[in-house]
């Protein structure tokens, strides 16, 4: 394996002897590295190929952004998703499901949790997937001492729902129509495009999933968010008002109200992802 790319003391980007891009880990396996070098296999404890060119660069990016003990918990909770659900999951929940469990760490040492208004219908309808945020939860709590709610199963649930191979055709082309009509409102509203390559745009995309998932199952998010609304409302007023319009589009086509919660994080997502807020 000759080193391609050093991304910190224990990741680096390796090509194989067919030329695949490889991102290696290993305690110290990066340390005096530099591109050109020969890797031991002996040094390498885990090994991941993306086929994906895109979902390989974020991949990268998170592992530079997230403390890798978070990435091997992640993976550890993702193996065990793939022997409990017995189906085939998308490469993008490398990136997406590490993501969250950090974000989440995070917030639950800062003392913010999340209700999760959909809980009861992902008990219902994603029973499997439900047991397996559970089981994460456990995971989570034996290796770091936070203990996630049951709400945060649920959040974790739906990663998995998402990163399942084989949905309806029709569905895919839905959620494709959103995302297509969402960015092309953010474009005329802030007169430019998103950084496709951005952690911030990956994000929004997942949540727009989400999001179109909800649309087609007429589930509603909930109103429980009014005063943090308003305060988001009065930051981000350019990006309230392309969430709206994008609110409004969604009734429009599909006759799906959103609530408040809906707004308030299509808002906060719009401000990230244009990168200059509302100046």
């Amino acid at each position: 394996m000759r080193v391609e790319k050093v991304l910190n003391n224990n990741v680096v980007v390796a090509l194989d002897d067919k030329g695949v891009e490889t991102v290696l880990m290993g305690r110290g396996l990066g340390f005096s590295r530099k591109v050109g070098d020969t890797l031991e296999e002996a040094g390498i404890e885990k090994r991941f190929t993306l086929h994906n060119e895109q979902l390989s660069d974020k991949f990268q990016q998170l592992i530079t952004n997230i403390p890798l003990t978070h990435f091997m918990m992640s993976e550890r909770i993702i193996n065990h998703a793939k022997i409990a659900l017995g189906k085939q999951l998308s490469d993008s929940i490398y990136v997406t499901l590490p993501d969250h469990i950090s974000a989440a760490i995070e917030r639950y040492r800062e003392g913010i949790t999340l209700p999760n208004p959909l809980l009861w219908d992902i008990r219902q309808f994603y029973r499997d997937e439900y047991a397996v945020g559970l089981k994460a939860n456990e995971i989570v709590l034996e290796e770091t001492g936070v203990q996630f709610t049951e709400d945060e199963a649920g959040f974790i649930a739906m990663h998995f729902v998402n990163a399942q191979v084989g949905g309806e055709i029709r569905e895919v082309y839905d959620m494709t129509l959103l995302m297509q009509e969402v960015f092309r409102i953010i474009g005329e509203e802030f007169g430019t495009k998103p950084d496709e390559e951005s952690l911030d745009y990956y994000r929004f995309v997942t949540h727009l999933k989400f999001f179109a998932q909800r649309i087609m199952s007429d589930q509603q998010y909930g109103d429980d968010e009014a005063d943090l609304l308003e305060v988001v409302k009065f930051k981000y007023p350019r990006s309230y008002a392309c969430a709206q319009r994008v609110c409004a589009y969604v009734e429009k086509e599909r006759g799906f109200r959103s609530g408040q919660n809906e707004l308030l994080y299509l808002t906060i997502h719009i401000a990230r992802v244009t990168g200059k807020g509302d100046d």
